[in-house]
């Protein structure tokens, strides 16, 4: 089941705009190891594009994707 992600590590980018949650998402996802999760917790209308096409580029698998009204979740497994 998803519901039961755990996270290894959670990023703050509340109130951040870019490029600061792409920057801090980079930096935390280099800190957990591959296979583990990290939540990043966003509500800049363009980290949702962002990250997305980030996490495609660099090869990491956005396992879970929330949004209730503002605050963006994306649950990001590490993958290499």
């Amino acid at each position: 089941m998803q519901q039961d992600i755990k996270p290894s590590a959670v990023v703050d980018c509340l109130g951040l705009y870019c490029p600061m949650p792409i920057a801090m998402t980079k930096e935390a996802i280099e800190k957990i190891g591959v296979g583990e999760v990290l939540l990043v917790e966003a509500d800049d209308p363009a980290a949702e594009e962002d990250i997305r096409r980030w996490a495609s580029r660099v090869g990491h698998e956005i396992v879970k994707f929330e949004k209730d009204d503002r605050i963006m979740r994306f649950f990001i497994r590490r993958m290499k």
